[in-house]
């Protein structure tokens, strides 16, 4: 089981950068790949972002392309999400994810964070 801790949550204007940091422990960290969702209010759970084992492979949504960066840092067991000209429809608790195996796969989800909460005003 994989134990995962999301920080960098805040409050941020239309236009402004963010970075989440997600912290990972339990298991060998390069081992799988990590993802980014998350879930605004009244709304489902909605896939952001996610990456390879080794900083391969990244996957994002359409609406976050241009304005996001996933990346890892295995020797820091951590993945960090940096969110570039922030709307305010990018308001939404942010959770990490880490699936079971090295390559990402929205199936094989293994763990989940308690989420972050961004929040953009306009």
């Amino acid at each position: 089981q994989v134990q995962l801790v999301e920080s960098g949550g805040g409050l941020v204007q239309a236009g402004g950068s963010l970075r989440l940091s997600c912290a990972a422990s339990g298991r060998t960290f390069s081992n799988y790949a990590m993802g980014w969702f998350r879930q605004a209010p009244g709304k489902e759970r909605e896939f952001v972002a996610a990456i390879n084992w080794n900083n391969g492979a990244t996957y994002y949504e359409d609406s976050v392309k241009g304005r996001a960066t996933i990346s890892r840092d295995n020797a820091k067991n951590t993945v960090y999400l940096q969110m570039n000209s922030l709307r305010p429809e990018d308001t939404a608790v942010y959770s990490c994810a880490a699936a079971r195996t090295r390559f990402w796969s929205m199936k094989d989800i293994g763990s989940w964070g308690q989420g972050a909460q961004v929040t953009v005003s306009s």
